[in-house]
């Protein structure tokens, strides 16, 4: 079984498949820099992730700015945390974007889904830019998920529109899990929501952008299925909301390891 070591450095590796122990790795381009630049020496033990749930603790055999190699010293695959968190993020500011990505990734977000709302100031307006725009939440949440010492990086969706998140809401709710629009101007709390979570498969969290979720998105985003609730007793910014909303969650539900506060 593969020890967590939580001050060992974290890169990404291509494998599928847990490797055996002794099993050497190699390790090419970008990561193998980066272990180079870190300027970690052979002897030294890393963490070894593919990013979708797999981990493996390594001694570094040799060390090159091109090529690396590693020794499988255990590996295991972590289990992902239950409810399953999908946070819709409307586009921040530019300044903002990948901050928001990096919070709710390193606070333990499963997936995360660009939204075009009507208020949102940034657009990804263009294939070219589309496609730019989301490989750079992509790689947000690449580096993020290194940081946190994540063994599953959370994926980036293409952008959805509002009417795509009607449909999503519907999805959601109909499977069984729950949805909820982080709304400042709501009463209902958010510990109420939680309880229903924690009962839940799936949770779906709606972040509007810096000038709020329109009344139209609103109503239909309610008449799709969910719940409209207040986080807290202070606005928070949009790029923050996420990453609060699923640090709200984490010790009302059994995603932080531990049980469901009584009545839940």
């Amino acid at each position: 079984e593969c020890e967590t070591r939580m001050s060992l450095p974290v890169f990404l590796g291509e494998f599928t498949e847990l490797p055996r122990p002794e099993e050497i790795i190699r390790i090419l381009g970008s990561e193998a820099k980066h272990i180079s630049v870190r300027r970690l020496k052979e002897g030294s033990e890393i963490l070894l992730a593919n990013g979708a749930d797999k981990v493996v603790r390594a001694q570094l055999m040799h060390v090159d700015p091109r090529e690396v190699h590693v020794r499988v010293v255990a590996a295991e695959e972590r289990p992902r945390p239950r409810p399953h968190v999908t946070v819709v993020q409307a586009l921040p500011k530019s300044d903002r974007a990948e901050l928001a990505v990096d919070l709710m990734t390193e606070a333990g977000v499963d997936e995360i889904i660009p939204w075009a709302a009507v208020n949102c100031v940034a657009r990804w307006q263009g294939t070219a830019k589309v496609t730019k725009s989301r490989a750079k939440w992509q790689s947000a949440a690449r580096e993020a998920a290194k940081q946190a010492r994540r063994a599953w990086i959370p994926p980036v969706a293409d952008l959805h529109s509002s009417a795509d998140i009607e449909q999503l809401i519907r999805e959601t709710t109909s499977a069984g899990g729950v949805a909820a629009v982080l709304h400042e101007e709501e009463t209902a709390p958010f510990v109420d929501f939680a309880a229903q979570a924690a009962n839940a498969d799936k949770v779906l969290f709606i972040v509007g952008p810096e000038g709020g979720v329109s009344p139209g998105e609103l109503e239909a985003f309610r008449a799709a299925g969910a719940s409209s609730v207040v986080l807290g007793p202070t606005v928070l910014r949009s790029a923050l909301a996420g990453a609060a909303a699923l640090c709200a969650l984490g010790p009302l539900t059994k995603r932080w390891g531990g049980a469901p506060t009584p009545g839940q």
